[in-house]
């Protein structure tokens, strides 16, 4: 519960240190003497946002620090997740808010950001100002309610868990569907490369090598052409020089047999015919290995379409081959993309199967609900002094959403007999204060949060009605603690405590202090409350008895 809130330069306030206990705190004051600082402080510390015209004039920060203590295992669990320690069973929150609009928060004296004070505040504190009343009035926040008051959400967040999972399931296959007709031409041009490559089969660097072999054979078939120009003038035709010099060599044969210097001229020529013989071999050996003209031109064939090829792919040889390897690749890629595609699919199919079910399983856990909430409100209302008004739930189902597929609007009935409406259209300011408090009374039952924080929940009645109110909030105090900004009487002398809001003014400034106040000082704010500045004995003895009333009688005497 909060202990105490302590409040430097806060607006109107100076300074102020504020006690609060176990029970119903009331907080009282005249019109404009800075009440609605004590809320808007709270708000701060517990991270909600801030302004810095919130700071007093003239000072450079207001500072608000709250102390709770014992802390809920919530608390720690929320101290937890952010690594906060929780040593003991106190909890120091303060919020410094500068002239400047900036604002620095702490948890036992630590820097921690807003969002831990935030955290924290929803396990500490529940505050209801007026602006709450619109939660009644707006029925796309009921179904929130309902839901709280089931105070079990297992079966919610199994729901949440699969519908996000179902959306992240079903973004996937959109984002699929949105490429397949891309991927299906991009297939079709893979198909026709993979094909065409495929084919030809391209073998490392073999455009240079076919280009080698290509020139080679080239030269091969020129060569022959000269060599066999040159056999045929040595050893072959009709007039070439090897038979010639046979002709010539038989002739000097028979001259060297008559003078015998021709005869090492007949051994020097027979000499000169055998060596011509063997250069004629050798030449001839230029043609032996040369390709056929069947083989040139399966090697000019083959060399014009990798070339072809590899320019089309502006790419070499190396290039087509990789290019294969990848369109493979990107293919099984594609059928892949299609497989995910048919089981993407399917599995979409089984967890909407799955998200309709638990969908249908929430919505007759809510009927459940409607039908316990409502006969819990009807008895909170009557107790309020609205016999005669009557909650129902209205429940019914539309798509599917993160909350399931129900929409949930609370109408009313005025009287008995007529038809139930919507809250907006017959529910006075002071009803709805009403309502309000009889949802936050069902709703008390099974919260955890300690402290109940109510301001000015009597907007709009009086007499009984507010009377019944004050009782309300001291039966609540019995599990709560609870803290109410007033101006009724009724629920003043319901507090187990009173702490006072006064605002004083000089030329100067003008500071409001907050006093707790004793039995005495009780007394004469309530006949203040009841009747003004003018405090007759009449009035007085009437807020005493009041008082006494309210209390009980241990202070009758």
């Amino acid at each position: 519960m909060l202990k105490e809130l302590t409040i430097e330069n806060l607006a109107v306030i100076a300074s102020a240190q504020i006690p609060l206990e176990n029970g119903f705190n009331a907080f009282t004051g005249e019109t404009g003497a800075g009440k609605s600082i004590l809320i808007h402080g709270i708000q701060a510390v517990l991270g909600q946002r801030t302004s810095k015209d919130l700071v007093r004039t003239g000072c450079k920060k207001a500072v608000i620090t709250a102390q709770f203590s014992p802390i809920s295992e919530d608390t720690r669990a929320v101290l937890a997740e952010y690594g906060q320690p929780a040593d003991d069973n106190e909890l120091l929150l303060t919020r410094e808010i500068s002239s400047d609009g900036g604002s620095i928060g702490k948890v036992n004296g630590k820097s921690a950001p807003a969002a831990l004070l935030r955290a924290l505040g929803e396990t500490l504190v529940n505050i209801h100002g007026q602006h709450d009343n619109q939660i009644l009035l707006r029925p796309e926040r009921h179904l929130e309610v309902l839901d709280r008051f089931g105070n079990d959400r297992t079966l919610l967040q199994s729901y949440q868990q699969e519908f996000l999972a179902l959306q992240k399931t079903a973004r996937t296959l959109s984002q699929l569907k949105k490429t397949e007709q891309e991927k299906i031409q991009r297939l079709k041009q893979l198909q026709e490369c993979i094909a065409e490559i495929g084919e030809l089969d391209p073998q490392p660097q073999e455009d240079r090598l076919l280009d080698e072999q290509f020139h080679a054979a080239s030269r091969a078939e020129e060569t022959a052409e000269l060599a066999g120009t040159i056999s045929r003038m040595l050893t072959d035709g009709d007039e070439n020089i090897s038979d010639a010099l046979a002709i010539a060599c038989e002739q000097l044969g028979r001259l060297a047999s008559a003078d015998s210097q021709a005869e090492s001229l007949h051994e020097r020529l027979k000499a000169l015919n055998i060596e011509l013989r063997d250069i004629a071999d050798e030449v001839n050996g230029f043609t032996t290995g040369m390709l056929s003209p069947a083989e040139f031109q399966r090697l000019s064939d083959r060399r014009n379409a990798v070339n072809t090829l590899a320019l089309q792919y502006h790419t070499d040889a190396d290039g087509l081959r990789q290019i294969y390897e990848d369109a493979l690749k990107e293919v099984e890629a594609i059928e892949t993309d299609s497989d995910n595609l048919r089981r993407l699919t399917d599995e979409r199919s089984e967890r909407l199967h799955r998200v309709t079910e638990l969908a249908k399983q929430l919505t007759v856990h809510r009927q459940k609900l409607a039908e316990a909430f409502s006969r819990r409100v009807g008895e909170e209302l009557a107790y309020l002094n609205m016999p005669r008004v009557q909650l129902s739930v209205s429940l019914t189902q539309g798509k599917l959403t993160p909350n399931g597929m129900d929409h949930a609007e609370f109408l009313i009935s005025a009287n008995p007999g007529e038809p139930p409406k919507p809250i907006a259209q017959i529910a006075s300011g002071g009803e709805l204060s009403r309502m309000m408090l009889a949802l936050k009374s069902v709703l008390a039952e099974r919260d955890a949060i300690p402290t109940l924080i109510f301001d000015e929940i009597d907007t709009g009645v009086s007499g009984k009605a507010a009377q019944k109110i004050g009782l309300k909030l001291r039966e609540l105090a019995a599990h709560h603690q609870v803290i109410c900004v007033t101006h009724l009487a009724q629920l003043a002398t319901q507090a187990n405590h009173h702490l006072l809001i006064e605002k004083h003014s000089t030329e100067t400034a003008t500071n409001t202090e907050v006093t707790v106040l004793d039995r005495a000082a009780r007394i004469e704010e309530i006949a203040r409350i009841m009747g003004g500045d003018d405090r007759s004995d009449l009035l007085l003895k009437t807020a005493e008895a009041a008082l006494d009333a309210a209390s009980g009688s241990e202070h009758a005497s």
